[in-house]
């Protein structure tokens, strides 16, 4: 039987960075994968997504090139060599990460994993042995009893990003994240698309103002937007499918070629061992303490399978703070209060802390400073004019309590936010912190300097 130190179940961005970490904490390690290296999100999620968008984006600014002074005749896209683009993107990321392995002498174990009590994991018939177990099986298109995927009329994001043919009509049920950016992308490319979301408002988790902004460039851009709605059945015995929505008005029925269920994920934890093992586990989520510990010592959890935000960023980061842990060194509990969230469709989103309905129920009195990008003279230059920045700051102390952004390039702009947050940053010390011109950026400073009264350019 092989010994490790430290076994890595799963190799996504939770699992393979858990890895890279305990290696250099001197750790003999192991990490193991039943499909490719990087897991869902280099593979199939956050990378190749972003090839796809970026594709869409470019098609977009060919369509509006006059916008510009420029000419170019007859701009089409080929459906084909955009997929072919986005799975070159990620297989390229896949060999980075196999590059990784091999550089920090990790030993990848291909296959699926087991768990098995006395801190084994079991893969394809043989049992391999560390001191600590660390669980990174990642998670999966969500199934609705109401929407069966069928892989072919309904589908989850995987099959969305490799589809032979472009449909000429797609719903998209659900507005997160996965669901607006395919949204985005289908409409770039021609698709008539159709958004079907169960809460009052798109991208529900953000704050009011983004949601309506969102809602508007989306419906300019020719989306269809139905709230409050809900997919009852599908039928897709004809040439297409037929979904019946049911509204506030009645049911409704929508015809088109795909649907795309968008409706969150499911956490991969069947089959695992976690029965066998013991391990502790509610609303298919796997118990942790602050440090990723189950309940069985020895056996750990980071990522989309433990309650925390399913992000790939916070997998990650749970993953170094879990090894580091288990190294001996201080480590803080993470805050996720102060986890970022980006939204990659256009114009993009980005956001942290609470919203300015949050703030207000937890009974913050508090500031409000809001930039428009039509009021900034690097937006105007680039034609990017749509959005804003809106930040939220505690009146009493200068406490800044929340970001949220919604424009061309910004969640490469809200790490400004996040820094400031941890470092316990004040409003005033954003205004006093000089920001170049002419940048997107400019536009944190004038909303703080909306929020206390001081702005110059509105």
């Amino acid at each position: 039987m092989s010994k490790y130190d430290i076994i890595v179940l799963g190799s996504g961005p939770g699992g393979y960075v858990t890895a890279i970490r305990a290696s250099q904490l001197g750790f003999k390690t192991a990490v193991v994968e039943k499909e490719s290296l990087g897991g869902v999100c280099l593979n199939w999620g956050c990378i190749p997504t972003k090839a796809l968008l970026k594709s869409a984006q470019v098609f977009e600014y060919l369509k509006h090139v006059e916008d510009y002074g420029l000419t170019v005749k007859d701009a089409k896209h080929d459906f084909d060599a955009v997929v072919k683009r986005s799975r070159g993107v990620a297989d390229g990321m896949s060999n980075g990460v196999k590059f990784l392995m091999k550089k920090n002498k990790i030993d990848v174990i291909e296959g699926f994993g087991k768990l098995k009590p006395g801190k084994k994991v079991e893969v394809e018939g043989k049992e391999y042995s560390a001191d600590h177990i660390v669980i990174a099986t990642g998670a999966r298109s969500r199934e609705l009893p109401s929407l069966p995927q069928d892989g072919e009329k309904v589908i989850g994001y995987r099959k969305a990003m490799t589809l032979e043919k472009q449909p000429k009509k797609m719903i998209v049920v659900g507005s997160g994240a996965i669901g607006v950016e395919f949204a985005y992308f289908y409409n770039s490319m021609g698709t008539e698309v159709t958004i079907v979301e169960y809460m009052p408002k798109i991208v529900p988790v953000e704050d009011d103002e983004v949601s309506k902004q969102l809602e508007r460039s989306f419906k300019k851009s020719g989306i269809k937007i139905m709230t409050s709605a809900e997919v009852t059945s599908v039928n897709t015995s004809g040439k297409g499918v037929k979904a019946t929505v049911k509204t506030k008005k009645g049911e409704e029925t929508l015809e088109a070629d795909i649907v795309l269920s968008a409706v969150g994920i499911k956490s991969n934890i069947e089959n695992i061992g976690l029965e066998d093992v013991g391990i502790a586990v509610d609303r298919d989520k796997i118990l942790v303490n602050d440090y990723y510990q189950t309940n069985i010592p020895g056996y750990y959890a980071i990522g989309d399978v433990t309650p925390g935000q399913a992000l790939a960023h916070v997998a990650s980061a749970e993953g170094i703070l879990c090894v580091e842990k288990i190294a001996g060194q201080h480590v803080d509990a993470l805050d996720y209060g102060n986890v970022p969230g980006c939204t990659y469709c256009s114009p993009e989103i980005a956001s942290v802390g609470l919203t300015e309905a949050q703030a207000k129920e937890q009974g913050f009195d508090i500031k409000v400073g809001k930039f428009p990008f039509s009021a900034s003279g690097k937006a105007s230059a680039g034609g990017n004019k749509e959005g804003f920045v809106k930040v939220i700051f505690d009146a009493q102390y200068g406490e800044w309590l929340g970001c949220h952004m919604i424009g061309a390039g910004v969640t490469d702009m809200i790490a400004e936010a996040v820094l400031g947050r941890k470092l316990e940053t004040t409003g005033h010390e954003v205004l006093k912190a000089v920001h170049p011109h002419p940048t997107m950026s400019e536009a944190v400073m004038e909303a703080v300097a909306d929020a206390y009264d001081e702005v110059i350019h509105l």
